[in-house]
């Protein structure tokens, strides 16, 4: 059997769903072959129709997911009642049926749920939101309660090269994250974003962190890559609780 998703493997209520998707599976052709969500990458937009309706089929979504204009910024907005495409990169509800999701290529997808299964989000990690706040905010946008964070495929420890004002800003953040960077050649370094969100997660208080295995980089046959590849798709995560 073919999996158009990897393992979402985390300790949440079973009335909690989610769901990161793979490359294959859709209708897209060429450099988005095949299962792009997306609409703002060029692709055609009757393609990702189709590949929306796959998705919504596949899963048996409660609602058409709450889809954001993300800007790598560090705004949140609640998925309740959405109606337009808000600009954000993070939604949350504590609402059952309401399917919160994040699109990516590289960048972080982090869902979080609270232990008890009300809350739940979906958020987009790219180094900007990391630094400015995205996941802080997050998590001040609901209650104080116990969640846990499962980390999707993002762009590996082992290939992500930034310059070196990055790791000083992440630094000035909190010096302990100078452990997430690593020198290479011509004064940049290998960012490793999995453990930025870790570090950031811990310090709000998070001890449940699940995920982070996955590199969309370097494994190409299931996932986009921006970095990679440049004109590409993109997947989704995606999170809801039943009803």
């Amino acid at each position: 059997m073919i999996k158009y998703s990897v393992d979402v493997e985390w300790p949440v209520p079973q009335r909690i769903h989610a769901v990161s998707t793979v490359r294959y599976g859709g209708v897209s052709t060429g450099c988005y072959d095949s299962f792009n969500l997306a609409l703002h990458v060029g692709d055609r937009v009757q393609s990702v129709r189709e590949n929306r309706e796959i998705l919504r089929q596949q899963w048996m979504l409660p609602s058409e997911p709450v889809w954001l204009n993300q800007v790598h910024s560090n705004q949140v907005v609640c998925a309740d009642g959405v109606t337009t495409m808000p600009e954000a990169d993070a939604s949350f509800t504590d609402k059952p049926g309401v399917v919160c999701a994040v699109l990516s290529a590289d960048c972080l997808p982090i869902l979080l749920a609270d232990k008890k299964g009300q809350w739940i989000a979906a958020v987009h990690c790219g180094w900007r939101g990391l630094l400015t706040g995205i996941l802080e905010n997050t998590l001040k946008a609901m209650p104080d309660v116990d969640f846990i964070a499962w980390l999707g495929p993002a762009i590996g420890g082992a290939v992500f090269e930034v310059g070196a004002e990055v790791r000083d800003a992440f630094m000035s953040k909190n010096p302990m994250m100078i452990d997430a960077f690593s020198p290479v050649d011509g004064g940049r370094f290998l960012a490793d974003i999995n453990e930025l969100a870790r570090l950031i997660l811990k310090d709000a208080g998070i001890e449940g962190i699940y995920g982070g295995e996955y590199c969309t980089y370097t494994d190409t046959r299931r996932f986009f890559s921006y970095r990679r590849d440049n004109m590409t798709g993109r997947m989704v995560s995606l999170i809801w609780r039943e009803f």
